[in-house]
């Protein structure tokens, strides 16, 4: 039985001397040459064999190595290409004519080689037996020469197909105008790991491993070519190594129907990891969905909530962006805009600019990533107000190579501008812990040390950090060499139990290749890149970096363990500006309110408003017993007065506004401001209105009316009262029905005022409106409209009327005009600039300021001018209380119009009469003569003097019934 080999637990690697492996080629040297049962004669086929037939036979052999040449020979000549890297092209040309491990060209020739030096010293040997057996020497000689012949041909011949050999194919992207040509680093390190296997003793027993490979150019198309050439050319292929995302999705989907594994050392697609379309396929590479719930968690960690996609279309993209959709989807995250393009990136940059994206995922391969950061640094997508998200597994210098080469017409300081700040993700591919021992016997440190040794040596400068494409993912394809080696090994152990062995496989054995699947899936071991194990889908387990670039070099931020959600922060983040980008222009809503030296001065005219008509209260109420005071109804002055406070209180609301309540309480605003309004103007209006009707009435009744019925004060304010109930049921409906709420309006964003990019204003003005609010302000409008009109009809009735009863008319009437004017012209004027906090506030409170001045000034500044003239007219007039003696005074007064109304009818009753007698007279003196006319002329003067008589009388009459002429001195002037 031979000893169980456990993956997990691998001794430590040996190292292959020269000496050992030369002792085993002697060794089967031997076994091959040493003589049957009679050593003492030669075997039969061997004594019958002619030199012809042997020589044939050598001629045969040298024709299969020059046929092997010949074949490598082409794809020498086709991979010449001179443009770029001389030196490296040269190196890998010379590699591929002499593949110091791989060729089986090469190992034809060494095994002729080796087996020519030792047919020599078989020759030399028997040369010198000649000399010492002199009978049948020549025949011996003969013989040895035959055996020599046929050991050089025999083995030249034997040693393509011998039992220790176990193959496999490799593709790998050396070149390409686009996609990935990881191939230049992978390749290398594969070769590295292809060395340390075969020389490992416990690996493999009596196979070594071999690679047979070409270049895909990462293109599925040529990959394709590549596989079925590698499948249908001799030997038989185990398992095929395969890289790029799209190549290895066409040639795993192939693979299954030759029962071939696939192992990709360099493809990320989230397409691989469906087990139903690719049930033979296994990746050292992680998948790129382990990605997405880094970048999630990185944004959560920055507070973004609104990214963009770019993306290039390649299905590779397409399946990882519908991963993270699901993923963004899932923590509340927006994706303002997808943008995908095929090779030119230029309108999708564009379109992100229109977008205001500020967070963006990109994902694309290396070379379409130049030309991405190009138009990035074009359309100022980069710096302190963007956030780029590249893929990690670019090189470090990727944004500065091969610009000219591919026509990219931005320079690399534009390009290092632009790249500036930018973070990556990508799954850990070595291994962190650089002390620590890999199954290989090297540490990671160690690897790298050696690979960078071979990248030299094939051309590159590693020194200045030039490193070739696919160097980051060269642990990669190392550890998926070591990962094929130990599944073999235990997939032998399994086939020796039952007999077979690795050599039976065939591309319709499925046991075997069931083997080698279950081998491989359960394969875990500590490689240059980490803990290689494998997942159901066949993916690699694995953390992911985050690394930013910071002065042109990649600063590692953290790590994420997408298992355990664990993210290891280490607070090395730098940003541009020195503050972290937002997600988006950064809206700040700025609430309009009115300026505050409007509203300043605008209160100030308002208290000085209040304060003049509570004066002018304190004048009407100590002046309440002068003539001046109670002809003009005091108790409606001070209705109106009062009303005037209040609206001069509901101006002084108006401009009260955000900057002092708070947006809970602004509803309460609003309905102090409609009730202060609605009753202030009541109140103010209604008082002159209700003048301006009694007056108007007064005016239409007949006389005898007017005679008989008293007129008293407080039937003048009723009319106050009834507008006010109005007012009163209005309100409390619309304010149960519909009450008034804040409604903030807002206007498009305005440019920031200190230039700054990441801020943009969005003013915000806050109105008093119901849901209903057009049809409740229909009906207050109404309403007010209705009185208004009414009120300026009756003031325009009246504006010749002088009544003693209400000595203020006319300037009442004035009053109405100007309120009626102001405010048809405020009302409609208010709902056009509403949006104009300042111009709306300016406005209505100036018509209110101006209505209650103008009717404060026009009402009261005689009355005190009055009062100011004749300070001592309350002591001559003065009777008690006022409120007792005005009725018997008005009641005189009417008594006298009466009675003199009637003296100037008898007055004009004499005249014509005298008139009339004079006539006569005339006629008398003209007509008769005489004692006829002395006799008819004293007729005529009797009648005469009986009328002056009369005329005098009435006269006396008159001027001795007036009760005082004082009395009506102050109603005539005011008149």
């Amino acid at each position: 039985m031979r000893r169980e080999v456990n993956n997990d637990s691998m001794s430590p690697p040996r190292a292959m001397t020269l000496q050992g492996a030369k002792g085993r080629a002697v060794a089967a040297a031997a076994g091959r040459a040493s003589p049957g049962p009679r050593a003492h004669s030669m075997p039969y086929f061997i004594e019958n064999l002619t030199l012809i037939r042997l020589c044939l036979q050598y001629l045969r052999v040298i024709s299969r190595l020059y046929q092997n040449v010949a074949a490598s020979l082409p794809r020498v000549r086709v991979n010449f290409n001179f443009s770029k890297r001389p030196l490296v092209k040269l190196k890998t040309d010379v590699d591929n004519m002499f593949s110091f491990r791989t060729r089986t060209v090469y190992c034809d020739i060494k095994a002729l080689l080796v087996k020519t030096i030792v047919q020599l010293f078989v020759v030399a040997k028997c040369v010198v037996l000649r000399w010492r057996c002199r009978g049948g020497g020549a025949r011996r000689a003969r013989t040895l020469l035959v055996l020599w012949l046929s050991g050089c041909g025999g083995g030249g011949y034997s040693e393509g197909r011998r039992d220790g050999d176990l193959h496999i194919g490799g593709i790998f992207p050396m070149e390409g105008e686009g996609g990935w040509q990881g191939g230049q680093a992978c390749k290398p390190a594969a070769e590295l790991a292809l060395a340390d296997v075969n020389e490992r003793l416990d690996l493999l027993s009596g196979f070594k491993l071999y690679i047979h490979s070409n270049d895909s150019k990462c293109e599925p198309g040529l990959g394709a070519s590549v596989m079925y050439n590698l499948l249908y050319n001799p030997p038989q292929k185990l398992l095929l190594l395969a890289g790029c995302s799209t190549v290895c999705t066409t040639v795993a989907e192939a693979a299954k129907m030759w029962n071939l594994m696939v192992l990709c050392y360099g493809a990320s697609s989230p397409a691989l990891s469906d087990r139903a379309r690719f049930p033979t396929l296994f990746r050292t590479h992680p998948s790129a969905t382990v990605h997405n719930p880094t970048r999630i968690k990185l944004m959560q960690k920055f507070g973004w909530s609104r990214i963009a996609i770019l993306q290039q279309a390649e299905e590779v993209f397409i399946s990882t962006v519908e991963d993270l959709e699901a993923h963004c989807k899932k923590a509340g995250i927006e994706i303002v805009t997808r943008q995908s393009f095929l090779s030119d990136p230029a309108d999708a940059v564009r379109n992100l600019r229109r977008q205001d994206a500020r967070v963006i995922v990109g994902l694309f391969y290396v070379v379409a990533a130049r030309r991405v950061l190009c138009e990035v640094y074009k359309h100022r997508l980069y710096g302190k107000s963007y956030v780029w998200f590249f893929i990690g597994w670019y090189e470090d210098n990727w944004f500065e190579t091969n610009l000219e080469k591919e026509g990219i017409d931005c320079t690399p300081e534009q390009m290092r501008e632009a790249a500036e700040g930018h973070l990556t993700t990508e799954a850990l591919m070595w291994n962190q812990n650089s002390n620590q021992t890999t199954i290989s016997g090297m540490t990671s440190e160690d690897f790298r040390t050696r690979l960078n040794g071979a990248l030299r040596e094939a051309g590159y400068d590693i020194d200045g950090e030039r490193y070739p494409e696919g160097y980051q993912e060269a642990p990669l394809a190392y550890d998926a060499v070591w990962a094929v080696a130990l599944a073999f090994n235990k997939t032998m152990e399994k086939l020796e139990k039952s007999g077979l062995s690795l050599k039976n496989f065939t591309y319709t054995n499925k046991k075997i290749a069931d083997d080698i699947y279950e081998a491989i899936n359960s394969t875990s071991f500590l490689g240059v890149s980490g803990l290689v194990a494998f997942s159901s889908q066949g993916d690699r387990i694995a953390l992911t970096q985050i690394e930013q670039l910071t002065d042109n070099h990649y600063v590692k931020l953290g790590y994420y363990d997408t298992q355990a959600d664990n993210l290891t922060w280490l607070e090395r983040e730098r940003w541009v500006g020195g503050k972290v980008p937002p997600d988006r222009t950064v809206v700040v809503n700025e609430l309009r309110t009115v300026s505050l030296p409007l509203f300043a001065c605008m209160t100030a005219l308002c208290i000085a408003g209040i304060l003049a008509a509570i004066a002018l209260i304190v004048f009407n109420i100590l002046h309440r017993h002068r003539r001046v005071i109670q002809w003009s109804h005091p108790a409606c002055n001070t209705v109106m007065l009062c009303g005037c406070c209040i609206c001069l209180s509901a101006a002084i609301a108006l401009g009260v506004d955000g900057r002092w309540v708070m947006p809970q309480h602004f509803s309460g605003l609003c309905a102090a401001r409609a009730w202060l309004l609605a009753t202030g103007f009541s109140m103010a209006y209604g008082a002159m209105f209700t003048k301006v009707w009694r007056v108007h009435r007064h005016t239409t009744k007949p006389k005898v009316e007017t005679k008989k019925k008293r007129i008293h004060g407080w039937k003048l304010y009723t009319m106050v009262g009834g507008l006010l109930v109005v007012d009163v049921a209005l309100l409390t409906a619309w304010q149960l029905r519909d009450p008034l709420e804040r409604r903030v309006e807002t206007f498009p964003l305005e440019a920031p005022r200190h230039h700054d990019d990441d801020v943009h204003i969005r003013p915000e003005l806050e109105h008093c409106e119901s849901k209903h609010n057009t049809v409740w302000l229909g009906v207050m409008y109404g309403y007010k409209g209705l009185v208004l009109v009414f009120g300026l009809f009756l003031a325009y009735e009246t504006r010749s009327v002088k009544v003693r009863q209400i000595n203020d008319s006319r300037y009442v009437g004035m009053s109405i005009y100007n309120v009626v004017v102001l405010c048809l012209i405020t009302a409609p004027v208010t709902l056009v600039i509403a949006s104009q906090q300042d111009a709306a506030f300016a406005f209505v409170s100036l018509a209110i300021v101006f209505c209650c001045f103008l009717s404060m000034a026009l009402i009261f500044i005689p009355k005190v001018i009055e009062v100011i003239r004749h300070p001592t007219e309350r002591a001559e007039s003065g009777r008690g209380s006022g409120s007792g003696s005005a009725p018997a005074d008005e009641e005189r007064y009417r008594e006298l119009v009466k009675e003199n109304e009637e003296l100037q009818k008898l007055i004009a009753q004499k005249e014509e009469r005298i008139r009339v007698l004079k006539q006569k007279l005339a006629e008398r003196e003209a007509a008769a003569a005489g004692v006829t006319q002395g006799t008819g002329g004293g007729g005529v003067l009797a009648d005469l003097a009986t009328a002056t008589s009369d005329y005098g009388t009435s006269t006396n009459y008159t001027r001795s019934s007036r009760a005082s002429v004082s009395d009506l001195d102050f109603s005539e002037s005011y008149l």
